[in-house]
């Protein structure tokens, strides 16, 4: 309990502390545990802790563990930011309070209809392949504007968007980047930064960073 509570308090210290030095307020970014991988018992010294938000790959792994404790913290807010499959659209709506990877346009497509079908309209974001990797999920830049349109012709409200920066090169480039890009489109939520840059991110305009290893632990 203490490790998690200390770890915690020092992600949430750190990102006080960014967003005074961009003259932002701390309570304007959404901190998301990273839970993906982790069992249930990782997972509860943290929400004892306080923290509400997590974020999972995969909505199998996902709807396996949270019922029970979601059970015990009916609050508990999820977050999908792992690769969706069209064919779990539905799925994904009913579990998931947000969905971050919203990147092509079959899935907006299948996302329409399962909003619509579930009555239920979870917070989305455009995942942008702001590296223009080939490895990577995420829209290209140039095609950004065209999938806004597609997703607000199938009647869905896209809220932000999120990227994840090349690995081991500077991050900022890419943050100040999907900044850029949401300003553009009026958009006014930009999911980017995790452990290693999160700070970054919030000086640099994120309202949610997705955090993993700084809350729970190194590996084995």
């Amino acid at each position: 309990m203490s490790n998690a509570a200390d770890r915690l308090a020092k992600v949430r210290t750190a990102i006080a502390g960014a967003a005074k030095r961009a003259q932002r307020h701390a309570d304007d970014v959404c901190l998301i545990a990273v839970s993906k991988t982790h069992d249930a018992g990782a997972i509860r010294p943290l929400i004892a802790a306080g923290q509400r938000h997590f974020g999972e790959n995969r909505v199998q792994e996902a709807a396996a563990k949270w019922l029970a404790l979601r059970a015990e913290a009916p609050d508990i807010k999820l977050h999908l930011i792992g690769q969706l499959q069209s064919n779990k659209a539905e799925d994904a709506v009913a579990l998931f309070d947000a969905i971050h990877s919203v990147d092509r346009s079959s899935l907006v497509q299948a996302l329409g209809k399962a909003c619509t079908k579930a009555g239920r309209h979870p917070q989305l974001f455009v995942q942008v392949n702001v590296g223009d990797e080939a490895q990577k999920g995420g829209c290209a830049v140039e095609g950004l504007p065209g999938l806004l349109a597609e997703a607000k012709a199938s009647g869905l409200t896209i809220d932000g968007l999120m990227a994840i920066p090349p690995a081991h090169v500077e991050p900022a480039p890419y943050f100040a980047l999907l900044d850029e890009l949401a300003k553009r489109q009026g958009l006014p939520l930009r999911s980017m930064g995790m452990s290693g840059d999160y700070e970054t991110a919030v000086m640099l305009g994120a309202t949610h960073v997705r955090v993993g290893t700084a809350l729970f632990g190194t590996r084995a």
